[in-house]
């Protein structure tokens, strides 16, 4: 009898099945057609920004010499559009601030790879950093003398191997086992930039201001269309610095952070300051954790804690929706942004 009432309630339950079935074909709930559905592109903005620096520090106006500001003026905007072409020909965040800092670090007008400025020893001891804010995943450099382009070293520590900083001979092995150009530390020899260690020896300290014939640390941030963030930094550090001594631009959230929830930020100025205050990561958690816009975080690090404790700087950064911020407390940093949109801007001064 229990077999006979489960063969009926089978036989229910099937028929039940195929009048649903009829029904829903009937209405149009299924489709017999095998065309998937559209799926809706992550990012359809397609926006990408690309902001640089090329340093902070103090200069009088009336001071300036002219010719050497038009010429860092103009590697600014030589950068600018050549990250812009990556960026536009979807390419890559990473690939963009790699580009353009590899640009101003062959550049004698910057404190980054040939401008690079003396320790006290006499020795131009250089620093970089890179870190990709979809990964999280970030390299570093310090304290090379050999590495023509210690950007390059960075991102060769962040993908080709286990560790996040490498410094001093040991980036230097493994930089030349990448097949990165290897340079004789005389390269990055400049006649202006050894006449200021003369003048910081004179003084008797380091010098951590830029003067007004040179610009400083380089850095750049940057948004792709795929909505990614990237920042780097790069940098020859302080005139007259004590053998060994690494500033804020190699360390990952204190001169260089980026993370594709919140923010790519690359920093410069008296780096011990950025340091003590994770100022790169501080901008991301204040904006991830207290719900502040990218330029009202990077104000108040720069315009108001940094500037209490008596530290000198600013920043430049870019928020996931291509937001800029480019505060600083000095009299004078060289900046740049370009957009999707057509926007283009290139400062020294406020």
């Amino acid at each position: 009898m229990k077999t006979i009432l489960n063969l009926r309630y089978n036989r229910y339950s099937s028929s039940l099945s195929i009048i649903i079935v009829i029904i829903l074909f009937s209405l149009g709930g299924f489709s017999l057609s095998a065309q998937q559905p559209t799926m809706t592109p992550a990012n359809t903005n397609k926006k990408w920004v690309l902001v640089i620096h090329g340093g902070a520090g103090n200069a009088n106006k009336d001071k300036m010499n002219d010719e050497k500001n038009k010429a860092a003026w103009l590697k600014i905007k030589e950068t600018l559009d050549a990250g812009a072409a990556i960026l536009k020909n979807n390419g890559t965040s990473l690939d963009a601030v790699e580009t353009v800092i590899r640009m101003l670090e062959d550049s004698p007008l910057f404190n980054a790879g040939k401008g690079s400025v003396f320790t006290a020893e006499g020795k131009n001891e250089m620093d970089a950093s890179i870190m990709d804010g979809k990964t999280l995943k970030a390299g570093a450099v310090a304290g090379v003398t050999t590495i023509k382009n210690p950007i390059s070293a960075a991102r060769a520590v962040m993908e080709k191997s286990n560790h996040v900083m490498l410094v001093d001979g040991g980036a230097e092995i493994f930089a030349k086992q990448q097949g990165l150009e290897i340079v004789d530390p005389s390269y990055f020899y400049t006649k202006e930039r050894w006449d200021e260690l003369q003048k910081a020896r004179q003084q008797g300290k380091p010098l951590q201001k830029d003067t007004v014939t040179h610009h400083g640390t380089v850095g750049a941030v940057a948004l792709d269309q795929d909505g990614n963030l990237a920042a780097a930094t790069s940098t020859g550090g302080m005139t007259n610095k004590m053998k060994g001594r690494v500033g804020d631009s190699p360390v990952i959230g204190a001169g260089t952070y980026a993370n594709n929830k919140t923010c790519a930020v690359s920093c410069t100025g008296h780096g011990e300051f950025f340091i003590r205050n994770v100022v790169a990561y501080d901008i991301s958690a204040q904006m991830e954790y207290r719900g502040m816009s990218l330029d009202e975080a990077g104000t108040h690090e720069i315009m108001e804690k940094l500037k209490m404790q008596g530290a000198e700087g600013g920043l430049i950064g870019v928020d996931k929706d291509g937001n800029i911020t480019m505060p600083f407390n000095t009299e004078a940093m060289l900046r740049g942004y370009i957009t999707s949109e057509g926007a283009e801007y290139i400062r020294l001064f406020k």
